[in-house]
């Protein structure tokens, strides 16, 4: 992993956040951990007060659960607790967690400054990549408060499923989105992050790898943060980058009040 590859988008308005598109080291978490530390420092540096990585960013996108999948309080999730921590900001990615409970899940983990944790289980398994024979669905959906702003978690195939966007939209700023998407459907990740954003008039932070992962599949990044009306704000290309953009705060609130669109929803 070659993490002087690395783009830096600033623009200027209120909350920093750092999508950290970023290739994967297959299958070994502590050689992915360490290639991160020092853009997790960039970000935190730059004054970034929400870290967002890859799906699986550790170990890319195993079906091979009994090598890949962690403890909940195991090392990746250990390390994104200590980094959240010493760097003073929150951090998100999913990792293949074991529950001890069935087959593992793949869980998005969102650790704030002082250690605490947030998980969302992915509610829809990948059938077309085979992931329910290997990991298992969750049931809740999850949120979580960073400096006022209230974030939907999701992985990666979620996207495609806007029922689970549309039913807690209201009560929502944005979505977080996080994702090993092939590059051979790169144009539905587009498409369907823009259309999150732009049907619940909310911030979508969608954040794939790059890289060509074990299994032989190739991916493209075009990592974005896309806002209330639609914009994309910034987005990544096919390199390893890292975006930082200022986001406003007040923009969900203030996009729906112009528009009222929600209020129109009939289902």
């Amino acid at each position: 992993m070659n993490c002087a590859v690395e783009s830096i988008e600033r623009h200027t308005w209120s909350m920093l956040i750092a999508a950290v598109q970023h290739d994967i080291v297959w299958e070994d978490a502590p050689a992915t951990r360490a290639a991160l530390e020092p853009r997790l420092a960039a970000a935190a540096a730059a004054g970034a007060r929400l870290i967002v990585l890859a799906e699986m960013f550790a170990t890319g996108f195993s079906l091979d659960g009994d090598a890949v999948a962690e403890a909940p309080d195991g090392p990746s999730v250990t390390w994104m607790a200590d980094q959240a921590r010493s760097l003073g900001c929150w951090i998100a990615g999913s990792l293949a967690i074991d529950t001890g409970s069935g087959r593992p899940v793949n869980r998005l983990v969102a650790a704030e400054p002082e250690g605490e944790l947030t998980t969302y289980d992915k509610r829809h398994p990948f059938s077309f990549g085979k992931e329910p024979e290997v990991y298992d669905a969750g049931e809740d959906l999850a949120t979580v408060e960073i400096d006022g702003m209230i974030w939907g978690l999701t992985v990666c195939y979620d996207l495609r499923f806007s029922y689970d966007y549309w039913s807690r939209a209201n009560d929502l700023d944005g979505y977080l989105v996080v994702a090993n998407w092939p590059r051979p459907r790169r144009e539905h990740w587009q498409a369907l992050l823009r259309a999150r954003a732009v049907e619940n008039l909310a911030y979508v932070i969608g954040v794939n790898r790059v890289g060509t992962d074990g299994a032989g599949l190739n991916y493209a990044g075009d990592s974005a943060v896309i806002s209330p009306n639609g914009e994309v704000l910034a987005q990544a290309s096919e390199r390893e980058a890292l975006l930082l953009v200022d986001i406003d705060p007040q923009a969900t609130a203030a996009t729906r009040e112009r528009f009222g669109f929600l209020a129109d929803r009939r289902a």
